[in-house]
């Protein structure tokens, strides 16, 4: 087998193996007449103002306080824009994921340095290092706003008018908050708008590095690994939140560290924000999702990881490009789950049967039939307008948004140049007015052009809309016409592939500009042409299917109560669960894995570097280091994307592990949870603390960690 064919062997595995759905049906097979919805399937991701207590009691025999709550709930952080964090001591340590912060370790490191490779770490408060831009935001208090929202947004007589009046009034009352609090706040929708709840966050700006692993131990195993079950890496760091006065923040929230970990069964929290899950929405959306939106997504987030794979492995010491390889590889992983899931006949019989049987009960009660009955068909109405445009839209963002071959991102602003000369030289944006023109027009051509990785992903941006247009298809022609791949290089002749061209190009009036024979224009704008025709009917749909969705939401929760939890929505959630192993693959994960196994994967895959291989500092197990301690587990509490690094806790406060992602089975909780087999994957606290003493030899963050306070 090629290289090629090695990775699609992989991937159609990967779906297999998800169709299969764990050990469900493997050894008897499933009557889909006989499977009923569960209350379970919407998973456990409880906001703090919604905590099952008495869930809590019956489970675990545990009974949170509401101080307890409180605590937690002002440990945990927003790490940046996009993570999740806590802090780990009353001195302002704070942990998370390797992967959350690894993006800017090359803003801070020195000449000579690679932080990305080697790691880092301050050996006192004075070597921490400020990371510019970052912050970090602690959730004080939630006001629920659902009445302001809701009575303001009923004053509009269409759904356009219903979303503007919405984002008004969620601009307003954050607005107000903010002045009366100094806190900056954000109106969180819940139940899809049958809720809505606004945080208050406490900001914290200057964020200092404390100790960052080395990338190949926080990420053993790369993308192959990612999404999988049993795992073998410390994906971990750690910074400090500084006061206005350059001194570390004093803070009474934190968790304490544990020792020892949890044990398996024991009652254990994973506290953080997950991103975004779609488990409420009617079996029409999520059909749509299935053959239109996530199958079209799949297709381009293939292509482009196909374009970096293709140029890292010719460029191994380019550390940029394996990010980018990295990411992509986990946007096209997180899809072909979510899509293997919505494929699988037991999880959409599940979601059947939870609808049928919340419109059974809408229509028995004539109060929520007269208001709520036609939600499913006027959401099929919507969705099958939808479809007609759908895949033109995905085209247009795909173009514009993700692939990005840079020839077309200077076609755009060539485009952009010539309909703002047509317009008077008041009415045009102030970079095209006579003082900043000259400067504009000099910033269209960047710097430089990488012509290899260009080469790729005007191939990926071939592959893709040939696969979801079609060969022959008029927009697709206009750049590409070969089964082979000589229109690349020939396109990559064009006039506009030089700085000395394309300023020729801006000196030329408006309309010749737009009537130039260059095929990137041409593309550009027939592309352009394209969505601007269906633009106003794709917004308009959507905001329908959000009205709708809205209303959705609401008789959920009218007919369910509270024991459903609404949709994830990058908002801060607290999640229980144990540590428990689970049937894959025609055996057993185990709950928790060894450092055992690190090296047998290092030494299995013969030393390579890619991807199992290891730092110079772990190829010799340390001898202090304990091979047998746990490195990490798999627990049955509930996550999606945005809970990495989020902190693991028991009934104590203490972290017991660090969260960074799932097993490939949790992919489908985008939907649908399911215990039997989704599984958040941990690195282990005492797995961690062993690191930390004895190959990283970090005493003094041991020593603050463990005493809860810098010594």
């Amino acid at each position: 087998m090629n290289l090629f064919q090695n990775k699609l062997f992989a991937f159609t595995s990967l779906i297999f193996a998800l169709n299969i759905y764990g050990q469900a049906g493997f050894y008897e097979p499933i009557n889909l007449e006989e499977v009923k919805w569960s209350m379970d399937d919407f998973g456990r991701m409880w906001t703090f103002d919604n905590v099952p207590i008495d869930d809590f009691k019956n489970k675990y025999g545990f009974n949170p306080s509401k101080d307890w709550l409180l605590d937690v709930q002002k440990s945990a952080l927003q790490f940046g824009g996009g993570c999740s964090a806590a802090f780990v001591s009353s001195d302002g340590l704070i942990m998370t994921n390797h992967h959350c912060g690894r993006n800017q370790l090359s803003e801070i490191q020195n000449e000579g340095e690679d932080l990305l490779k080697d790691g880092f770490y301050a050996e006192s408060l004075e070597d921490e290092r400020k990371v510019e831009g970052l912050f970090v935001d602690q959730l004080i208090f939630i006001e629920d706003v659902t009445e302001e929202i809701k009575n303001f947004m009923n004053t509009g007589k269409s759904d356009d008018e219903k979303i503007n009046l919405k984002e008004q009034i969620k601009d307003s009352l954050e607005a107000k908050y903010e002045l009366e609090t100094g806190l900056n706040c954000r109106i969180i929708t819940l139940y899809h708008g049958g809720k809505y709840s606004l945080y208050g966050y406490k900001r914290y700006n200057d964020i200092r590095l404390v100790m960052a692993p080395d990338f190949q131990i926080a990420a053993t195993g790369w993308d192959w690994d990612n999404f999988t079950y049993p795992r073998y890496e410390l994906d971990f760091m750690f910074y400090r939140a500084y006061d206005e006065n350059g001194i570390p923040i004093k803070n009474e929230n934190f968790f304490k560290w544990s020792k020892n970990g949890a044990e398996e069964g024991e009652p254990i929290f994973v506290v953080g924000r997950p991103g975004s899950t779609d488990r409420l929405i009617s079996f029409a959306q999520l059909e749509f999702l299935r053959d239109y939106s996530y199958k079209e997504s799949l297709i381009g987030f293939n292509a482009i990881y196909n374009a970096y794979f293709d140029l890292y492995q010719k460029n191994t010491e380019k550390e940029d490009l394996l990010l980018k390889v990295m990411s992509w590889g986990n946007a096209r992983k997180s899809y072909a789950g979510r899509l293997a899931g919505l494929k699988n006949s037991y999880i959409m019989k599940k979601k059947l049967d939870f609808e049928n049987d919340l419109k059974k009960r809408v229509n028995e009660s004539t109060e929520l039939n007269e208001k709520y009955g036609e939600i499913w068909n006027s959401i099929k109405i919507v969705l099958d307008e939808l479809k007609q445009n759908y895949t033109k839209n995905n085209v247009y963002r795909f173009n514009k948004y993700r692939i990005k071959p840079e020839l077309l991102n200077i076609a755009g602003k060539l485009i952009n140049l010539a309909e703002q000369k047509k317009l008077p030289i008041e009415e045009r944006e102030e970079g095209f007015k006579d003082e900043n023109l000259e400067l504009t027009i000099t910033n269209i051509f960047p710097d430089s052009i990488d012509y290899e990785l260009e080469y790729n992903l005007l191939i990926a941006h071939k592959t893709f809309l040939t696969k979801i247009l079609g060969a022959e298809n008029e927009l697709v022609n206009i750049l590409y016409n070969s089964v082979d791949n000589s229109d690349i290089d020939d396109l990559l002749k064009r006039k506009i592939n030089s700085r000395e061209n394309v300023y020729e190009i801006a000196e030329l009036s408006a309309d010749e500009i737009l009537n130039l024979d260059e095929p990137f224009i041409k593309f550009t704008l027939e592309i352009n042409k394209m969505y601007n025709e269906i633009k106003q009917n794709v917004e308009e749909q959507n905001n329908t299917l959000n009205v709708l969705n809205q209303s959705l939401g609401e008789v959920i929760s009218l007919v369910y109560g509270n024991t459903i939890p609404p949709d994830a929505t990058s908002s801060l959630r607290i999640s229980d669960g144990v540590i428990k192993g689970y049937e894959y693959n025609g055996t057993i994960a185990p709950g928790k894995t060894t450092y055992y196994g690190l090296w047998d994967r290092y030494e299995s895959f013969n030393k390579k570097t890619y991807p199992w291989g290891l730092h110079e500092r772990w190829k010799v197990p340390p001898k202090d280091l304990d091979l047998a301690a746990a490195i990490g587990f798999a627990s049955t509490n509930d996550i999606v994307g945005g809970n990495s690094g989020s902190s693991v806790i028991n009934i104590n406060k203490e972290v017991v592990g660090l969260v960074h992602d799932g097993n490939i089975e949790s992919l489908a909780g985008h939907t649908i949870f399911l215990e039997e087999n989704n599984r958040t994957v941990a690195t282990d606290s005492k797995g961690l603390i062993e690191a930390l003493k004895y190959v990283y030899k970090t005493n003094r963050l041991v020593d603050e960690l463990i005493e809860g306070e810098i010594k």
